[in-house]
């Protein structure tokens, strides 16, 4: 190990307890300083300290030249894995993975970036089976935009013992620092800011590299102005010779210092070297080729700058030994001389990428030739899943002049693809005010609209949709292209007539195009919208839709006519055959890498389990749902993560944490104006825990503004559009308001008949036995009751079945059928038990203890009964407070337990069944 990290004792400490770590989990380690502290250094040494360690090393030393190949650093990481970490990858992701290695060519289908992330994860975690892996990366602020994609996701998702290991510099000259290294367990990132060195380890760099020594005025002139840098400090020792050169007049920056070293050079070694400096992965023979001179020569021109130490040669390999000194070479030569050597290297090298590349940096404006290859390039670039390259490319010839709207709307689509969409929506508002043709105006606001909707924002979606179709003209594509995602913004908008024309024009434009993608989406739109609106469902235009649906071609899952037919046979009742459905849509969107899509489908695929009563299933899904939202980062995913796990706690009866959730979620909704088919589960999640806890008013509360949507648009009570409507009901005639209670029945039941809706009719029975029974007319109740339980048959809904036993169970006892219907509550009780629905059994077994006559102290603990018996005596909750010296918030708490346990709602209610009891 070098003098000089020796001498940092603190840093190599923390390398080793980093990867002590990282044995074991995922863990960070970034090694933070301004240009030539050392950062390279001890991240050598710290890749040699690891595998000493047992780990497998990927590394790779990132460039900040301008011509570095898309994907490079990941090659490089990859470089040398065994072909059996690729052998068991599905096969989108070992044609993306494959393609960045270029073993395989850009042809056929597109490779979508996710599968190469998803590969890339697959195979780390592979080799981490085996034995701890380290993924080291020097200086990750030049990182090619589309390896930074991937291993900012691998760092989020990775599990097992797999360090990430990285230099970062912090020099104001340095691009800024991208946020990569966002690991699943925060603490485990690890920073380390390099200090400068000491005079003492100056010297001791300096003996070792140069192999002489400096009295120490002089070495402590040379720290003075180097401030403790120690390539800087090296620089200004090599700068004064024997010695002979005054301190005083050495030069005040590092950039002073490199020009001036590289400018003793010859001629020929300059030229040399500005050839190494603009090429990517340079060579002996591609430099000798671009200086027009045998490899003989270049050598010989090259020895002087090895001597100097300015690179290092091995296996006809050429490597600057600091990027400074690259840097220098490249800024130190005239513009004019750049763009030569870039005009030769264009001609010279062989990969298509790097040809663009040279010849768009040998222009000055750029001509037919050069912009036809970074066009042809950036076509490569996204056939490989490469999107940011892909974009970047297209920029560069905009920035040439090649500033066309059709350049522009692929340079969008590409930066949203590669996850900038900032950058996407600043190129479409440029498109959409310049002059060009109407069509490119709509289909740049078509894209703005699409990904307005991706991000949840309906009305904004909405809005500019319908601008696009003013500018639309005769091209039938691109209006069902815009008029497909606009039929969905518009019912999530509360647009319900404009939403069923647009999805019906949707497929009239489409019938005249050719190309069925486009119709099987806007069949199965169709189909979607008018099921939402209450319209029943088209079977035969929801079958045609898949009958020619590409399963294969990448599709937002908003618009994917798979997941809408998964989406309507959960909500007709057909739950178990959607499970398979979204199993299956599941295991795809994992093989292709197209994770970012999960979201959707956790959404749908979570309701499902829920209402199957599945909730471990549904609390899996809601925990990957947030690991999933947390790292997207955004207010959607995030609001329909949070909704998952309210749900979740809700059922299980845990209170606290099912508020929490369902709150911040509404709030997320409301912030981003989300889609009504999120925002209603929110209120429905708190309306349902309010109910299951006894408190109707606040129930009602939650769910009253929904109400006012079903008075709006009757036709429209689906359960993804009206889930909160057997609750409202329940809790409007617990409160006695039976005739708003019975209006929404109407309108219920009604569409259950008319669209034969299980759901609609076993809870729409149930609600009307409990008016009936509210109203006195328990006979007609029980009839209720039964018609319920028949319809339940054909639902595979446990826990609302359970619901429905006890409401029966409950009658039963009422018309003094007491064996029947302990055994109806007993059912009941143990489909609650085997759920894990606590609040529900207990409500259960108060009902049970009412019918046998022993209630109260059995179902009671000691503090409950203690409470529960001073409530009796009607005093205030204040006063039983002082009496049992606890807060009042506690009183409220143990009669809350009591009322539930019970089945009871007031204090009246308490004193009679006490009394039953014996009390």
């Amino acid at each position: 190990m070098a003098t000089h990290v020796v001498s940092r004792a603190g840093e190599v400490r923390a390398v080793a307890d980093f990867l002590a770590a990282a044995a074991i989990k995922p863990a960070a380690l970034v090694l933070r300083g301004e240009a030539g502290i050392g950062k390279t250094t001890v991240w050598l040494a710290a890749l040699q300290q690891a595998r000493e360690a047992g780990f497998q090393v990927l590394s790779a030393r990132a460039s900040s030249a301008d011509s570095v190949l898309t994907y490079g650093a990941l090659a490089a990481l990859l470089d040398g894995v065994d072909d059996d970490a690729f052998a068991g990858l599905p096969s989108p992701q070992r044609l993306a993975i494959d393609r960045v290695l270029s073993r395989a060519t850009p042809r056929g289908p597109v490779s979508d970036q996710r599968a190469v992330a998803a590969a890339f994860v697959a195979v780390t975690e592979y080799l981490a089976q085996r034995r701890p892996v380290l993924l080291a990366i020097d200086d990750l602020q030049w990182l090619d935009q589309p390896s930074r994609l991937i291993v900012s996701s691998a760092v989020r998702r990775v599990v097992g013992p797999i360090g990430f290991l990285a230099t970062v510099r912090t020099d104001p000259q340095a691009e800024a620092e991208p946020d990569l290294l966002r690991l699943q367990e925060p603490d485990e990132l690890r920073n380390i800011h390099l200090p400068p060195l000491s005079p003492g380890a100056l010297h001791a760099v300096i003996s070792q590299r140069l192999g002489r020594s400096f009295a120490r005025p002089r070495l402590l002139r040379i720290h003075q102005i180097s401030g403790g840098n120690p390539f800087y400090a090296l620089e200004l020792a090599r700068a004064t010779g024997d010695g002979a050169r005054d301190p005083s007049i050495l030069p005040r920056s590092l950039t002073e210092l490199v020009r001036a070293r590289l400018a003793n050079l010859a001629e020929d070694a300059q030229q040399a070297l500005l050839a190494v400096a603009c090429l990517a992965q340079p060579t002996i023979e591609m430099a000798s080729r671009a200086c027009g001179v045998d490899t003989d020569a270049i050598v010989a021109a090259l020895d002087s700058a090895v001597d100097d130490g300015i690179i290092e040669i091995s296996g006809g390999r050429v490597a600057f030994t600091h990027p400074i000194l690259a840097h220098g070479v490249y800024s130190a030569a005239a513009a004019g001389r750049r763009r030569g050597m870039h005009q030769r290297l264009a001609a010279l090298v062989e990969e298509q990428e790097l040809k663009a590349r040279h010849l768009a940096l040998a222009a000055e404006r750029g001509d037919e030739q050069t912009l036809r290859a970074l066009d042809e390039a950036a076509g490569t670039l996204r056939i490989r899943g490469a999107p940011a390259g892909a974009a970047e490319l297209l920029d560069m010839a905009i920035d040439l002049g090649g500033d066309t709207p059709q350049r522009q709307l692929l340079s969008a689509s590409y930066h949203f693809n590669s996850g900038d969409a900032g950058r996407a929506r600043t190129i479409l508002e440029t498109v959409i005010a310049g002059s060009g043709p109407t069509r490119l105006k709509a289909e740049a606001l078509r894209l703005l609209g699409l990904w307005s909707l991706l991000d949840g924002s309906s009305r904004e979606a909405a809005e500019l949709l319908t601008d696009a179709l003013e500018h639309v003209g005769d091209d039938d594509a691109l209006r069902a292209g815009i008029l497909i995602p606009l039929a969905f913004a518009e019912v999530n908008a509360r647009h319900p007539a404009d939403a069923a024309r647009s999805a019906d024009e949707a497929v009239s434009a489409a019938e005249n195009v050719d190309r069925h993608q486009v119709l099987s989406q806007a069949l199965s739109m169709q189909a979607l919208v008018h099921f939402l609106l209450g319209d029943g469902l088209d079977e035969q235009v929801l079958a045609r839709a898949l009958e020619v649906e590409d399963t294969a071609s990448p599709l937002p899952a908003l618009l994917s006519p798979s997941i809408h037919n998964a989406e309507i046979l959960s909500a007709t009742g057909n739950l178990d055959e959607a499970r398979t459905r979204f199993e299956r849509i599941r295991r795809g969107y994992l093989e292709r890498g197209e994770e970012s899509e999960l979201m959707i489908l956790a959404f749908h695929s979570g309701l499902n389990e829920i209402w199957r009563a599945d909730f471990t299933s549904a609390k899996a899904t809601s925990e990957d749902a947030m690991e999933r939202a947390v790292q997207l980062d955004r207010d959607l995913p995030l609001s329909v993560a949070l909704m998952l796990r309210a749900a979740v706690a809700a059922y299980a009866g845990h209170e606290d944490d099912a508020r929490h959730d369902a709150k911040e979620a509404a709030e997320i909704c409301r912030r981003c104006d989300s889609p009504d088919l999120v925002t209603v589960w929110p209120d429905t999640i708190l309306g349902f825990l309010d109910l299951s806890l006894g408190h109707y008013a606040a129930a009602l509360d939650a769910l009253k503004p929904w109400l006012a949507e079903v008075r709006r648009r009757p036709s429209a009570t689906e359960i993804f559009i009206a889930p909160f409507l057997p609750d409202a009901v329940e809790s409007l005639v617990q409160l006695a308001l039976f005739a708003e209670a019975g209006e929404l029945l109407d309108i219920f039941e009604s569409n259950g008949r008319r669209l034969d809706r299980p759901w609609m009719l076993a809870t729409g029975a149930r609600c009307r036995a409990l008016l009936h029974a509210a109203q006195g007319d328990l006979e007609t109740a029980n009839v209720e009751a039964e018609r319920a339980l028949a319809e339940h048959a054909r639902l595979p809904m446990p826990f609302e079945l359970a619901r429905t036993q006890l409401v029966h169970g409950q009658l039963q006892r009422r018309q003094r059928h007491r064996e029947s219907g302990s055994a109806t509550m007993k059912d009941a009780l143990a489909t609650f038990e085997r759920l894990g629905t606590q609040v529900w059994a207990d409500r259960a077994r108060a009902e049970l203890a009412r019918a046998s006559g022993t209630r109260t102290r059995a179902e009671l603990t000691a503090s409950e009964r203690r409470v529960a018996e001073l409530a009796i005596t009607g005093i205030t909750n204040r006063e039983m407070a002082a009496a049992l010296f606890i807060s009042p918030k506690t009183v409220e708490a143990n009669l809350a337990r009591v009322y539930r346990k019970l089945n009871i709602r007031s204090r009246a209610e308490l004193g009679r069944v006490m009394g039953e009891s014996g009390q």
